[in-house]
């Protein structure tokens, strides 16, 4: 990667991002493991190393959220954390969210509570407003209620 690039080559990044908008309109249409496929080819396009280009974090983002959808959690889990390693994810609290819950599904509690309390600290309960009632009840029991005690 040249110094300071941030999109891969322009026909690269062209194709890339049709392949996204596709996905997404799969996406959109409930369609997720068509979606999975779109976003999967775009991210082949990256070049190596992957972890170098922001594209890869949302389209991993992507992947893992559909997988998420599908109830793939080992999958969307894989997916998620190794957008982690992208540019622009840590601090991310969707890419937060999405991990911890996640991680709780697939049983690891400790590090569901610290993906869930990051995408709390950075968002707030706004995070947990399209999702399921579960995941907001969970992080209730592993922190502190805010000052003055009101969630």
């Amino acid at each position: 990667m040249a110094h300071g690039e941030t999109e891969p080559p322009a026909d690269v990044d062209a194709r890339i991002q049709e392949l996204s908008e596709q996905g997404n309109l799969l996406a959109d249409q409930g369609k997720s493991r068509e979606a999975i496929e779109k976003f999967i080819a775009a991210l082949n396009l990256v070049p190596e190393p992957i972890t170098d280009w922001e594209a890869s974090t949302w389209l991993l983002a992507s992947i893992g959220d559909m997988n998420f959808q599908l109830k793939a959690y080992q999958h969307a889990a894989r997916a998620l954390a190794d957008a982690m390693h992208c540019p622009g994810a840590i601090g991310n609290p969707f890419l937060h969210l999405r991990l911890g819950q996640c991680q709780l599904e697939l049983g690891d509690r400790k590090r569901a509570a610290d993906e869930l309390t990051r995408a709390y600290a950075i968002e707030g309960k706004d995070i947990f407003a399209n999702e399921d009632r579960k995941y907001f009840a969970f992080l209730k029991t592993v922190i502190d209620p805010p000052e003055g005690g009101k969630w």
